[in-house]
């Protein structure tokens, strides 16, 4: 679809010689000779772009640029200035104009300013609809945390829905930082022991001997610095869910005394006497491979299949990578509200760079990746240089990156949208890269809105 550039300026050659110019760089124009007639065309017209003179008729150039940037502030508009007015279109770029242009107009120049500013229209204008449809998924979800539209994503959500409002005892798995502790909360959430305690519980950051007290409590003098009687964990998890995070890591004492608590919903204080009986649903996560830790002897395996009634499997990030603009507009909304700041979005270059990364360390990594960007970034937008990603793979930086599990529709889509940003926006270039027609191709984009 061609992009409509309004010119208004009283001087007929000027408005009719940018129009010519214009028309040969595949643009449609409308002409207006006052400022009266340019606001008139900008209510009744889908405009792109506005390129605007200072002296005008009835409505001059910076009450029109008032109007526009109140009324449609994604309107770019460019302002055009003879060499004694300059300090007069800097006011105007002061209220709200992009940029300005002065009197002979250097066409080259004038082009290249136009691509800029229609392409950070369109960058503002992506990053608004991905945060529209972050806010859509959110209230279509039964528990908004979970960020994502992944066909392996929802199949993680349905199940989640499913297996929440039972009893039975949940293992979750999947690699560091790909958001088990989030499952474990949803499955809480979801169930009937909603508004009851829900104890959390890092293994693998407590000691054999402090473990044992933390789960199960201690009574007074039970050992050197048990001063008073302890609850444990589960104890006050009572009626509600515990989550053993890294449950990999207990030692083999533990297990036999967790695997009773499994089966008969009973346990003793370190150095008690007196059984306590609960009703906690036990929700566990690992990201160790626990049959190859029963092989080596380090895990029972009675306690395995104790935990695994149900099985969830968290996906890492490189396999759900269509979630990644979501989650980074999440974090992205998060960290600027920390920070008291206005970041927009992020620059087609650092989305590229965003879903080209394999993220080792997944949600976790580019949810940190995000804050320092938001901390280091000084315009409007993320770009690559804000980002802290070691790009290793420079190779394949003219490479296109199509997710697993999309349509034919949605990966040609992606494949010409790429291209169109490899050759900054000129159809006819990235029409013969694809090998296709300009016609086709603008046929094509025509589909999509574009």
């Amino acid at each position: 679809m061609k992009r409509t550039i309004l010119i208004a300026d009283d001087e007929k050659h000027i408005r009719e010689g940018l129009s010519l110019a214009l028309n040969d760089e595949d643009y449609n124009c409308l002409l207006a000779e006052d400022g009266e007639k340019a606001w008139q065309m900008v209510n009744d017209n889908d405009v792109d772009l506005v390129i605007s003179d200072l002296r005008m008729p009835k409505l001059n150039g910076n009450e029109l640029l008032k109007k526009i940037v109140s009324s449609y502030p994604n309107i770019p508009v460019v302002v055009l200035t003879g060499h004694g007015t300059v300090e007069s279109a800097v006011e105007a770029m002061q209220n709200g104009a992009v940029d300005f242009i002065t009197k002979p107009v250097n066409l080259n120049h004038l082009f290249l300013l136009i691509r800029r500013s229609l392409k950070q229209r369109d960058t503002e204008e992506i990053n608004v609809k991905l945060t529209a449809e972050l806010n859509e998924i959110k209230q279509e979800s039964k528990y908004g945390k979970i960020i994502g539209k992944s066909k392996l994503i929802k199949n993680l959500m349905d199940k989640v829905a499913v297996v929440a409002p039972s009893k039975s005892s949940v293992l979750i798995t999947g690699e560091s930082g790909v958001g088990k502790e989030l499952v474990a909360d949803a499955l809480h959430e979801l169930s009937d022991r909603k508004g009851k305690p829900f104890i959390k519980v890092n293994c693998s950051a407590l000691t054999e001997t402090l473990l044992e007290s933390e789960l199960f409590g201690h009574e007074k003098g039970s050992f050197t610095g048990a001063i008073s009687q302890k609850k444990g964990r589960f104890e006050l998890a009572d009626g509600g869910t515990i989550f053993l995070d890294e449950i990999g890591e207990i030692n083999l004492t533990t297990q036999v005394k967790l695997l009773r608590v499994l089966q008969e919903r009973s346990f003793e204080r370190v150095g008690g006497q007196s059984t306590l009986k609960v009703d906690v649903r036990i929700i566990a996560a690992t990201n160790r491979n626990l049959m190859e830790e029963i092989e080596k002897g380090t895990f029972r395996e009675d306690l395995y299949y104790r935990l695994k009634v149900v099985s969830l499997d968290v996906p890492p990030l490189r396999e759900r990578k269509e979630d990644i603009n979501l989650l980074a507009i999440e974090f992205l909304h998060k960290f600027n509200k920390e920070n008291n700041k206005n970041i927009e979005g992020f620059s087609p270059k650092a989305k590229k760079l965003l879903n080209k990364y394999n993220w080792p360390g997944n949600i976790r990594e580019l949810k940190n990746n995000i804050e320092g960007a938001v901390v280091v970034c000084q315009k409007t937008v993320i770009d690559v240089e804000d980002l802290s990603i070691e790009n290793t793979d420079q190779s394949q930086d003219n490479m296109i990156s199509v997710p697993y599990g999309i349509t034919m529709e949605e990966a040609e889509k992606i494949i010409i949208e790429e291209n169109l940003m490899m050759n900054n926006g000129n159809k006819s270039k990235a029409a013969s890269v694809l090998g296709i027609g300009r016609k086709t191709l603008s046929r094509k984009m025509e589909t999509w809105g574009k």
